[in-house]
């Protein structure tokens, strides 16, 4: 069976060049390529690399921003008591739609990431390097290829996850790693305290992929090299994925601190009605916010927002914010795992009194439920989904409150719902009702309570549901018992 072509990202810069060096030459650094481009490597001791991450200030890239050094030494400590050589983690699992930059990484420059996770394999004594990659994406092909062009300092493998927003969750990557279901776990624990294996658990270091490309600049530049761009508190640059409306994606690498407004001009984009940093986990900008903001994570904290994954979002002015938001909201709703109450309860909640706004359906009494559905989700979960859910929400509903005052007092904005923010392609299963079928009996509300809510009247308030894989035991009951043979399950591919 002929395999389809890698996709290749495009990548632009605003001086200099570092993680994205030689690709304005080559559409993939294969091995000789990169020795051409990279000059060669000397691997620092333990002492030595753990010095150099901190003086750099080495932060994880993958969302979440915890301190490099701090991770390992806790690995290292934990490696020492035990006896157990610690595992090295490459996170290329990149579930965020908005985001291509780990992929972007893994299918052009994959060397460079296999450069930093060998520098840690060396100094630290691992016994092993795994690359976690999306099903089907990139990295699936490109990084097997450069694993086998080169020589490791110990065994490594690449693992391939679904395709699913939560995927790329820590906890989640190392049970799919281990060969449980791939969904975080339902208590939280360190990766370094013991995350792989079986019996044997083994302290894991963790990071994604830009997140070991970085080291592997910081160990060809050296601190003070490295630190010639970027601000003091976070120096380097950072890699940015700035989405495009009809167009493909671009990966663009910047120096930390640089404002969002040279970043869009770069790109041929306007602010237009609000602009989203940091992705599905991330924050809405008003457009007069956005212009100035400094691309850091204490400068967009400043604002409220986050960097996050770096995945930057234009919402044109010619359509409905709010729609676009709930398609986002009802998304991340069934992408959640469904294993705590936030996420069961909470998102889907939200979800649909947000599509009853958009909708022109709702009134504040719904709005006020949906902010305190929402909130109630921030800090109770077993993963940062609901945290960062509330967040794109709660931001959305500010920066766009003219919108939910049109849609709360007569017909709405105006503006078609276009769809421009980004996301897969629907798959998996819908529960269909048939209105001229249903009585409004409500027992498919007793039997599937996270999926099916009913309206003042007793009917259900929509007539397309999407089923989330850990709901749908739920809703094939809903639709076997149903008295009026109103509800079916659908499948798509």
């Amino acid at each position: 069976m002929k395999r389809a072509p890698l996709e290749l990202p495009e990548v632009r810069r605003l001086d200099p060049a570092r993680l994205t060096a030689g690709l304005d030459r080559h559409q993939r650094l294969d091995l000789a390529a990169h020795t051409r481009v990279h000059p060669p490597l000397l691997p620092p001791d333990r002492d030595g690399l753990l010095a150099l991450a901190e003086a750099v200030h080495l932060t994880g890239r993958g969302g979440a921003g915890f301190p490099f050094t701090r991770k390992a030494r806790a690995t290292l400590a934990t490696a020492d008591r035990t006896g157990a050589p610690p595992v090295i983690v490459v996170n290329g699992a990149e579930g965020e739609p908005a985001s291509a930059k780990d992929k972007m990484l893994l299918a052009r420059s994959p060397h460079l990431v296999l450069d930093g996770a060998c520098l840690a394999a060396a100094a630290f004594g691992a016994e092993e390097i795994v690359i976690g990659v999306t099903a089907g994406s990139p990295g699936e092909m490109s990084v097997p290829a450069a694993l086998a062009e080169r020589d490791l300092p110990c065994p490594a493998r690449t693992i391939c996850l679904p395709e699913r927003f939560v995927s790329g969750e820590s906890g989640a990557l190392i049970r799919g790693v281990n060969g449980l279901p791939v969904a975080p776990a339902p208590l939280k624990a360190r990766a370094a305290d013991g995350g792989m294996g079986g019996v044997r658990r083994r302290p894991t270091l963790l990071s994604n992929a830009e997140t070991w490309a970085q080291l592997a600049i910081a160990a060809r530049l050296g601190p003070d090299a490295y630190a010639a761009v970027g601000t003091a508190a976070e120096p380097g640059t950072i890699l940015l994925t700035v989405n495009r409306p009809g167009a493909d994606p671009l990966v663009v690498e910047v120096p930390a601190g640089t404002r969002l407004g040279a970043v869009l001009d770069a790109c041929g984009l306007q602010p237009g009605a609000g602009v989203l940093v940091g992705g599905y986990h991330g924050a809405w900008l008003h457009p007069s916010d956005a212009i100035d903001a400094p691309l850091s994570r204490a400068g967009l904290a400043g604002l409220g927002a986050t960097l996050g994954a770096g995945a930057i979002v234009t919402l044109p002015d010619d359509t409905c914010p709010l729609g676009e938001t709930a398609q986002v909201v009802a998304w991340l709703a069934a992408e959640s795992a469904g294993q705590c109450g936030p996420c069961k309860s909470g998102l889907p909640a939200a979800a649909e009194a947000l599509a009853l706004l958009a909708a022109g359906a709702a009134d504040p009494v719904v709005l006020e439920d949906a902010r305190r559905a929402i909130r109630a989700a921030q800090a109770g979960g077993a993963c940062s989904h609901p945290d960062g859910t509330a967040r794109f929400l709660l931001t959305a509903l500010d920066v766009f409150a003219e919108d939910v005052d049109a849609h709360l007092s007569g017909p709405g904005c105006g503006r078609p719902l276009r769809g421009v923010l980004p996301l897969p392609p629907a798959k998996g299963a819908r529960l269909e009702v048939d209105w001229s079928r249903c009585t409004g009996h409500g027992l498919c509300a007793v039997l599937a309570p996270h999926l099916i809510r009913l309206g003042p009247h007793g009917y259900p308030t929509s007539t397309t549901i999407p089923v989330a894989p850990w709901q749908q035991h739920d809703a094939r009951r809903a639709v076997n018992q149903c008295p009026a043979l109103a509800m079916r399950l659908r499948h798509r591919a």
